[in-house]
């Protein structure tokens, strides 16, 4: 193993519940509109539409379009970027701590000269709003290649992000970890031929996560209830190759 390749959102950190959930509500009461997701709809829409302006779109669909709003698509983005400065807002407060071991495991892979990618078809902007907010400066350095939703035309579950991060740090696919939350995060690595951990969490840990090479609480909590090293993650992805 020679490289692992994160997910961001409810990987690195548990963003969904305390970050993307209501900084969306937040952005739909700005705009004077009725929607309001609760968490059995927002579980929901994760798994059936990938992106979050996407899922704006999606919602605004099913209900005639807002008075004075008849562009769907112009009104997402516009939401979309209004939920993404809320979203900010929120980790610049210090809210949404790194998920368990996440500083820990990546401090490890440096030891041990393994490199390390972000690979998340969220927006950049999100991306360093996050990393600014939740990992220390030292941490955020140490990752080599990021891939972003700016960087590619596809949203997971399509491996395009996974593929182009395996481009830019010149590795085959066998060579390297995936590390997700999600079941489109796990169908993008796989489509990409990468061996895939799941670290699951409140949203994800129903899912059906057939193909992974192992499933996780969190790296804190492997197999056995105990923290997982560098060498449990090398032989998860010897299993998994």
């Amino acid at each position: 193993m020679q490289a692992l390749l994160f997910d961001v959102d409810g990987t690195l950190a548990d963003t969904e519940g305390a970050g993307h959930l209501p900084a969306f509500n937040a952005a739909f009461e700005a705009f004077g509109l009725p929607h309001r997701w609760d968490e059995n709809t927002y579980r929901r829409l994760l798994n059936a539409v990938p992106g979050g302006r996407e899922r704006l779109g999606d919602a605004l669909s099913q209900q005639p379009p807002p008075a004075g709003h008849g562009d769907i698509d112009a009104l997402a983005r516009q939401l979309h970027e209004t939920k993404n400065r809320f979203y900010a807002e929120r980790l610049r407060t210090g809210c949404i701590p790194p998920r368990p071991g996440i500083e820990r495991i990546i401090a490890e892979a440096r030891q041990r000269d393994i490199r390390l990618a972000v690979v998340t078809t969220s927006a950049r902007a999100n991306v360093e709003a996050l990393f600014n907010g939740v990992l220390p400066a030292p941490l955020q350095s140490v990752f080599e290649v990021y891939i972003c939703g700016d960087d590619v035309a596809a949203k997971k579950p399509d491996p395009e992000a996974y593929l182009a991060a395996l481009r830019s740090l010149r590795l085959p696919a066998r060579a390297a970890l995936a590390v997700e939350d999600s079941v489109n995060g796990l169908r993008a690595a796989r489509a990409a031929g990468i061996p895939t951990l799941i670290t699951h969490n409140l949203w994800t840990r129903d899912d059906d996560f057939t193909g992974a090479a192992a499933v996780i609480d969190d790296l804190d909590h492997g197999p056995e209830g105990v923290p997982m090293g560098i060498d449990d993650l090398i032989a998860v992805h010897s299993m998994g190759a």
